[in-house]
């Protein structure tokens, strides 16, 4: 338990209560060796024992409440600034040697708590330090009494600022140290994609060869079960659809892989972006058909040509209407529109599935990260590749409605080449 009130006490509030009770147990310590004043002698043994039991309630309260340390610190200066008080007066007033503990005193309030704290403390210990005097007879030249003052509100001035400034650094780089630290978690993702994106690519690549050796001869054994008839043929032929289907699929994936290593540079050329999405939109709708999805249009008529390449807008448009698909194997809705924005042009493909879960949203345009059975990770990886290769972006938001909705802003200027 102490343990654990210690740790969450944190580093410099520890050193902050320790030298602070240091300052004060040597005063009093040092009442041992130094004669009081007769008038005071009395006073002595309630004081040593109100010391203690103040300074065995303050470790309570911060081992408690070790998560408002900065709080119960600030109540209880005017405390340890009392018994500082006591100690000047009880040994001798202006003339003691006592007031030296007002120094550390204050400089270590200004050190925790800034200048403003410290130049309080320093006008709260030069009043007591006047009272002291002033109480005590005879009292020492008030001259004095101002230049220590004056030296108590420099002292926390100075100590005060270089805290603020000391404070400052360290926040700046303890924040450049996460920033590294973060730059350099995403560096070893980088590579790791990177590496794992060259492996990919060159399995891809091998395995199209292979899959395009099968699909030719399932071709040439489908012409021969179609020159065999009988049930047993029939069923053969159920059989062969199946490999092609399996075949297409396995393309597809390889395509997508080989797509996501080898995005070309722009081609830049100007071509009405309602005329993609169409083709885009055209492409996939047999099978939407199939699932029973409606994909609709809602095309912005005066949407100026843009300067774009076509071929890696359509892939863009592919895979988020894929993506929409993918979720919606049994009937649904998707909306693709266009419009134009300001300066830029609007790609929208919203659906009426379930939405993006919390749990996948800050995966999603992560290469590789997939929550299908048979995803690859690279859909969403590669739209946002295209749209900032034309200097868009893509983003996404679940509609409140239900279903996502993902969309491609791009620039009507053109895109850049790199």
């Amino acid at each position: 338990m102490l343990a654990g009130a210690i740790e969450r006490l944190g580093r410099e509030a520890l050193v902050f209560a320790v030298l602070r009770a240091l300052t004060l147990v040597g005063g009093v310590a040092a009442l041992f060796v130094v004669p009081l004043r007769a008038e005071h002698e009395l006073h002595f043994l309630p004081l040593l024992a109100g010391f203690v039991l103040y300074k065995a309630a303050l470790l309570a309260l911060l081992l408690k409440w070790a998560e408002r340390s900065r709080e119960i610190f600030f109540a209880t200066l005017a405390a340890d600034l009392a018994v500082v008080f006591l100690l000047v007066w009880f040994t001798g007033g202006g003339e003691s040697h006592f007031y030296l503990l007002f120094y550390p005193l204050v400089a270590l309030n200004a050190y925790y708590f800034g200048p403003g704290i410290g130049v309080f403390a320093a006008a709260a210990a030069s009043g007591l330090l006047a009272a002291a005097n002033w109480l005590v007879v005879p009292a020492a030249p008030w001259a004095h009494v101002a230049a220590r003052a004056a030296i108590l509100g420099l002292l926390a001035l100075a100590l005060g600022h270089v805290a603020v400034r000391e404070r400052r650094a360290r926040a700046r780089v303890e924040q450049l140290n996460r920033e590294m630290e973060a730059a350099m978690a995403r560096l070893a993702r980088a590579e790791q994609l990177a590496a794992v994106g060259r492996l990919s690519a060159k399995m891809a690549h091998e395995v199209r060869n292979p899959l395009g050796a099968i699909n030719l001869n399932v071709d040439m054994l489908g012409d021969i079960v179609r020159q065999c008839p009988g049930p047993a043929m029939s069923e053969a032929h159920d059989l062969i659809s199946d490999i092609h289907t399996e075949i297409r699929a396995l393309a597809e994936l390889t395509d997508e892989y080989l797509v996501a290593a080898r995005l070309s540079r722009l081609r830049l050329e100007k071509e009405p972006l309602n005329d993609l999405v169409i083709e885009a939109v055209g492409l996939l709708r047999p099978v939407a058909a199939r699932q029973g999805v409606a994909i609709e249009l809602d095309l912005d008529d005066v949407l100026p040509a843009l300067a774009s390449d076509g071929a890696m807008l359509r892939q863009a448009v592919r895979n988020l209407l894929k993506n929409s698909l993918e979720i919606l194997p049994h009937g649904g809705r998707i909306v693709v529109s266009t419009r134009c924005a300001g300066d830029q042009a609007v790609i929208t493909v919203a659906d009426s599935g379930p939405g993006v879960p919390p749990e996948a949203a800050a995966h999603l345009f992560e290469p590789f990260f997939t929550t299908k059975a048979r995803g690859t990770g690279l859909g969403l990886p590669i739209v946002q590749q295209i749209a900032r290769q034309h200097g868009g972006e893509v983003t996404w938001a679940n509609r409140p409605g239900g279903g996502a909705e993902f969309t491609i802003r791009l620039p009507l200027r053109g895109g850049s080449d790199d």
